[in-house]
């Protein structure tokens, strides 16, 4: 077990954040062993056909046998959402010395693979880059293509947690999160993992990311990170979901109105009431009642970022606009 010691500025410091990076390096396990879960057999059936000359076998080395990865692979995101190469950026800096430690960490008490075998030995500087590199393909071929549904899934998970947190705290935050996580006396238990570690949180606070992937929490390997915590997701069995029925445009202004239905297609990116009100060109009142009606159908989702809160489009609302811009078919 694994257990996370939050004192009280710890959960006051307790943020979310989303993680490109993350999400590629935890798709990698579901490609390994596919058992870990069915409902992503659409998306694995479609990735072999484009991964081309890519070196899986480096690849899928990144994963130990018993399915941990290197801390260094998966850095803290050190904003709400940071775009893949930022994060990527980070791991490039990563020193051969935590290279070395954190392949051997990860894969202990295994042999490191063959791929990585030259990881033992200095220098790693020409193996870490190489592994980069690889990532960033293998996100273009496997991840990028489905993230912008991926994102509105986690986003919506995120808004759902938030208000778990405002209206119980800790214990409602984390109560039905996954059956492994037990919030008791100011300490976050993480159960049945290989390792066995207590982390002091000291002031550096709790990062949560939700992640399609993750099929339990997933805390970093070393007790020396900060502590941080990658959580099932809702909502993913909607992810390769069948699509809606086509619509028309004429059909969703008459559903929405057509202030309500130019808001929703506004709002393919997250924005605040603020700037959605000076793109429609009226009040934020305004904006914020047909917000209000759009959240209450579930087209709309919202999340905080610093000081603003942010509003976009749900994996519903998506699809609705989607649908109604797509031309229609004719029998002839």
């Amino acid at each position: 077990m694994i257990s996370f010691v939050l004192g009280v500025e710890d959960l006051a410091d307790t943020r979310f954040a989303l993680s490109p990076l993350h999400e590629t390096l935890l798709s990698l396990r579901v490609l390994q062993d596919p058992s870990l879960s069915a409902l992503h057999l659409p998306w694995r059936r479609s990735v072999p056909g484009r991964l081309g000359a890519l070196d899986t076998g480096l690849l899928m080395s990144l994963v130990a046998v018993r399915r941990t990865l290197p801390d260094f692979l998966t850095p803290n995101p050190t904003s709400f959402a940071p775009a893949f190469e930022e994060e990527l950026s980070v791991v490039r800096q990563a020193s051969c010395a935590r290279v070395r430690r954190d392949l051997l960490l990860a894969h202990a008490p295994d042999p490191v693979p063959e791929a990585l075998r030259d990881a033992a030995a200095a220098p790693v500087a020409g193996l870490r880059d190489a592994i980069c590199d690889l990532l960033r393909q293998y996100w273009e071929v496997a991840i990028e293509p489905v993230w912008p549904q991926m994102r509105r899934v986690l986003e919506a998970d995120m808004t759902y947690r938030a208000r778990r947190l405002a209206l119980g705290g800790a214990r409602l935050l984390f109560a039905d999160m996954h059956p492994n996580l037990h919030w008791q006396d100011g300490e976050l238990h993480i159960c049945k993992m290989i390792s066995r570690h207590r982390v002091e949180a000291a002031g550096r606070g709790l990062l949560l990311m939700p992640s399609v992937f993750a099929h339990k929490p997933a805390p970093p390997v070393s007790p020396d990170e900060p502590p941080s915590l990658v959580y099932p997701s809702r909502g993913v069995a909607t992810l390769w979901g069948p699509e809606m029925p086509t619509i028309d445009t004429t059909s969703l202004v008459s559903l929405l109105g057509s202030s309500r239905a130019r808001l929703l297609g506004l709002l393919g990116e997250p924005l605040p009431t603020v700037e959605l009100a000076r793109r429609l060109g009226v009040t934020p009142s305004a904006v914020s009642q047909h917000l209000r009606v759009l959240r209450s159908t579930g087209l709309v989702t919202r999340t905080r970022d610093g000081r603003h809160v942010l509003y976009r489009r749900s994996a519903l609302g998506d699809q609705l606009t989607t649908t109604a811009t797509r031309p229609r078919t004719h029998d002839s």
